[in-house]
């Protein structure tokens, strides 16, 4: 354990030594990341003040958009401020910080994406007993027991993480502190523990993704069977856009922990880590604001509201 608690900080990998560089990758995450928290910023707002999407399906979007909102705050700034400073450095404790909130809305999201999935399957398949069964109390519950897995989860394993001892230096190859990068850093004897929480957390990934393909077999059987065309069309744009969400984020994500790190080149570990630390929260509210109508019904009434009130105070003031 002296190894390990001789380590003070970490070092993570920059984009760039050239200055030019760095400001052009601070200017291009700031882009990146004002655009991701206005989308999800907008989507609250507008169902947040509509009532006509207070229904399971939105209250879980809106969770989904909070839950984004966390996620791509996490490592973000802190890569845009070493960038700006010309500085690598994370404290220990910055750096079990990160490890802790990144799970957390990770773990939390990828929960309330298959409470999501199940919930379409209730309304598709089940049409009839869908109030009965996603009842206010029903759907809440489920909400706060993704929030909640999602804390347990992420305490678990970043306790197993920074139970090691670290014999490999305190040079992070990845622009924020990925626990497969620090399990590269461990020393061999010492990491067992979180090998263990591994393995049980692709026990909890199958789970939820045979339970996500379960619910669209049988939504996809479902919609076959709707005998109007603009019935089939309207549950597939309601079904789509999750997928293509589930899609995006399960795949990066299971690619980023599952390949050998020692093997692979930096550039390609940047790649991974932004397509599934970054893309997702971004792409999230574009897909789900293009695919669903009341989501933009929804948002052109705030807009239109907003232009319309400040019309207003111009024509008083006059």
């Amino acid at each position: 354990m002296s190894n390990q608690t001789t380590v003070t900080e970490f070092l993570l990998l920059g984009f760039s030594d050239v200055r030019g560089l760095q400001i052009l990758h601070f200017v291009v995450f700031l882009v990146l990341y004002l655009a991701s928290l206005l989308g999800n910023l907008l989507i609250i707002i507008a169902i947040a003040s509509d009532h006509h999407l207070h229904n399971p399906m939105y209250f879980f979007l809106m969770n989904l958009s909070i839950l984004d909102f966390g996620y791509i705050s996490v490592t973000i700034p802190k890569s845009m401020a070493n960038s700006l400073m010309n500085t690598r450095s994370i404290s220990y404790s910055g750096c079990v910080a990160q490890v802790f909130f990144f799970l957390f809305f990770a773990s939390a999201n990828f929960a309330l994406l298959t409470i999501m999935a199940y919930d379409r399957y209730v309304a598709i398949c089940q049409p009839l007993h869908y109030e009965m069964v996603m009842n206010r109390r029903a759907f809440v519950q489920m909400a706060a027991s993704a929030w909640i897995s999602g804390i347990l989860y992420s305490a678990l394993h970043t306790g197993n993480t920074f139970a090691i001892s670290f014999c490999g230096g305190n040079m992070v190859d990845q622009f924020f502190c990925e626990i497969p990068q620090l399990l590269h850093l461990a020393c061999s004897n010492t990491y067992l523990g979180e090998v263990v929480v591994i393995s049980f957390s692709v026990l909890l990934f199958l789970i939820c993704f045979a339970s996500i393909i379960v619910s669209y077999v049988q939504i996809y059987k479902a919609v076959l069977r709707i005998p109007s065309e603009q019935g089939r069309h309207k549950a597939f744009s309601t079904c789509l856009p999750h997928l293509i969400v589930v899609s995006l984020f399960l795949f990066t994500g299971t690619f980023a922990f599952l390949k050998p790190t020692s093997n692979s080149t930096s550039d390609l570990n940047l790649l991974v880590a932004v397509l599934y630390s970054v893309m997702p929260p971004m792409l999230n509210p574009i897909i789900y604001s293009m695919r669903n109508k009341e989501i933009k019904g929804a948002l052109n009434k705030l807009i239109g509201w907003r232009l319309f009130s400040k019309n207003k105070m111009s024509i008083f003031r006059h």
